[in-house]
């Protein structure tokens, strides 16, 4: 079994014309190797697995070649070559600073640039992570640096230009090395790939390319690990279950859900992606990158921003001609503050939920919801609300026939009523519910229901019979007064009443009412109503809370147009007020109030020379 060599060492530039994604560096250094013009120290610095290391070797085996090409090339068959290429060179020497950084190991080398090269022109020097050296190691490096013999070149490398003490960046020419783009890495994946004989789709590749962050060295250890995952054929579906990469097309389905203002395939949508496993940061992270990519592509000046592979180009384009943008830089702001304020949050998926809603809202107010919900068959019996129809019997004597000529009384209600309602319905209990979810009752009649309201009616002290107020007649008055408001005005009955009627109606109202809300009950009880013009009745509560108490006020203001026979009563809730008594807690403060009683405390404070201090 032959010995596997990873992608990134395989393939690793030998040339200056091979490196990736740095061609003005390559350039700089291939022309300062033709005029000889070649700097005592040189300083790489930029991201990691970019080049800086193979630069520094590819130039340390060229300035040593015997014979270069015309293009000023290492030949790789002198001696120098063939040395380095069998890691045999005496004049090239790499320094990991991350492992040697003491003192000593940099005398240790400072040692060995005494001794001239045996073959060749120029002994180099790479140190790797250069910055991991000590500040002694530093300064036992510094003379040497600025004052090397005129046979050494050193090549520093680093990833962290701050951390280097500026006096060895003034000794040094500085190269800034920049992550190199998506579509070099892709193309050069597409090189590799066409060298091993894989398949790889270009969407593929390009995916590859965009999670490496620049990294060609990340590109090529990702491009490794699919290969062993999904053999000779790299497809994107492969890549992107490998890498868990949320499908682009996901992001695509959401923003048509955003731009139609659908909110439940939003939701739907993210619940899948849920499932699958991902995690709601980066989805709202992968939707942020998504919407920018759409925003770039309003303005031709701005389109090569786009990092995607011709395929998706187009669907963006379509996608982007479909919504405006402002909508964009609106969604973007919410997924950024999204982004932001996550970790903060206790329930996260209802923190990315209710982005999405946000997101719908910015395009239309429908949100895809409907006011009036048409539940299925199928949903019905699932539920735990039914339906119930009430009809009244078919007349079988003439007593009933009398009954029978009196319309049909049918209410739909969702739970079957209380026993102790005054509107409460007999059941016949042997009924049997039909196909649909709906019960057909017997209603024995309206003197059954009248005897029935007889006697549950409570009584006052004075043993006149109070009718029950209920708060879900109230509601439903409400929506009935709503109702007739829309078809029309209702006609209008002014029936006078006097001030002593108002009171008794009130008190009859505060008994019944004691059963449903004795607090409500007993507010309104602690004081008189009052009758002022035009029907306006004034009554005083303690506190701000029971004057904006719409429920039960809805209650009482039916009651009292009910039976004062007036529809045109109206209520106004009075809150007495309350003067506000600043009490003395400060030393200073008690000395002022007991002041104003006693004035001459002012004049003994001024002879005694006294103060509160702090």
């Amino acid at each position: 079994m032959d010995n596997f060599v990873v992608s990134a060492r395989k393939y690793r530039p030998v040339t200056f014309k091979q490196v990736v994604g740095q061609n003005a560096i390559t350039t700089t250094l291939l022309n300062a190797i033709k005029s000889n013009h070649l700097a005592q120290a040189f300083l790489f610095t930029g991201p990691r697995g970019v080049g800086k290391t193979t630069c520094a070797r590819i130039m340390a085996k060229t300035i040593n070649c015997e014979n270069l090409t015309e293009t000023y090339e290492p030949c790789d068959k002198c001696e120098s070559c063939t040395s380095f290429n069998n890691n045999a060179s005496f004049n090239i020497h790499e320094l990991d600073a991350a492992s040697n950084n003491s003192v000593d190991d940099i005398r240790n080398l400072v040692d060995q640039v005494r001794i001239p090269p045996q073959i060749g022109k120029y002994k180099v020097y790479i140190i790797d992570e250069v910055h991991m050296l000590s500040q002694a190691a530093f300064n036992a490096f510094l003379k040497t640096l600025e004052e090397p013999p005129a046979y050494a070149k050193f090549i520093l490398a680093t990833t962290e230009k701050h951390k280097i003490l500026p006096t060895i960046l003034s000794r040094c020419q500085i190269f800034d090395f920049r992550r190199i783009n998506v579509e070099d890495i892709a193309q050069h994946l597409s090189y590799v790939a066409n060298n091993e004989n894989i398949e790889a789709e270009i969407e593929a590749l390009n995916i590859i390319a965009q999670k490496s962050d620049g990294a060609l060295r990340d590109a090529l250890s990702t491009f490794d690990q699919i290969v062993s995952y999904s053999g000779d054929h790299l497809t994107y579906k492969n890549v992107i279950e490998n890498l868990n990469i949320l499908d682009y097309e996901y992001f695509f389905s959401v923003t048509d859900a955003i731009i139609k203002s659908n909110i439940p395939d939003l939701l739907l949508t993210f619940d899948e992606i849920i499932e699958n496993g991902f995690d709601g940061q980066n989805f709202i992270i992968g939707l942020g990158n998504h919407l920018r990519n759409l925003l770039v592509l309003k303005n031709e000046t701005t389109i090569k921003l786009l990092l995607a592979s011709d395929k998706q180009k187009e669907n963006y384009l379509n996608q982007a001609n479909n919504c405006n943008s402002a909508l964009l830089i609106n969604a973007l702001d919410i997924c950024n503050k999204t982004d932001l304020s996550y970790k903060a949050s206790n329930n996260k998926r209802l923190h990315i939920e209710i982005a999405l809603m946000q997101l719908a809202k910015l395009s239309n107010t429908a949100g895809g919801f409907d006011d009036k919900v048409n539940i299925s068959q199928k949903s019905k019996d699932q539920s735990l609300e039914r339906k119930v129809e009430y009809k009244t019997p078919q007349p079988v004597n003439k007593k009933e026939k009398e009954v029978s000529k009196k319309p049909e009384i049918k209410e739909e209600i969702k739970t079957p009523p209380p026993a102790k309602e005054s509107s409460e319905v007999k059941v016949d209990d042997t009924n049997k519910e039909s196909e649909t979810g709906q019960v057909q009752t017997d209603i024995t009649g309206d003197d059954k229901i009248e005897e029935s309201e007889k006697k549950n009616k409570p009584k006052d002290d004075s043993g006149r019979k109070i009718r029950r107020i209920s708060i879900t007649e109230s509601l439903k008055a409400l929506k009935d007064e709503k109702n007739k408001s829309e078809e029309g005005d209702e006609p209008v009955i002014k029936n006078e009443f006097t001030q002593e009627k108002l009171e008794e109606v009130w008190k009859e109202f505060v008994v019944g009412y004691q059963s449903k809300s004795p607090s409500f009950a007993s507010a309104i009880a602690k004081y008189t109503p009052k009758l002022t013009d035009d029907f306006v009745i004034e009554y005083m509560v303690d506190n701000h809370i029971m004057a904006k108490d719409l429920l039960h006020q809805t209650s009482l203001l039916e009651f009292i147009k009910r039976e004062l026979k007036n529809n045109q009563i109206k209520l106004k809730a009075i809150v007495p007020e309350v003067d506000e008594v600043k009490k003395a807690y400060f030393d200073n403060e008690k000395f002022d109030e007991l002041a104003k009683d006693y004035p001459g405390i002012v004049k003994l404070k001024d002879q005694l020379g006294l103060d509160f201090g702090a």
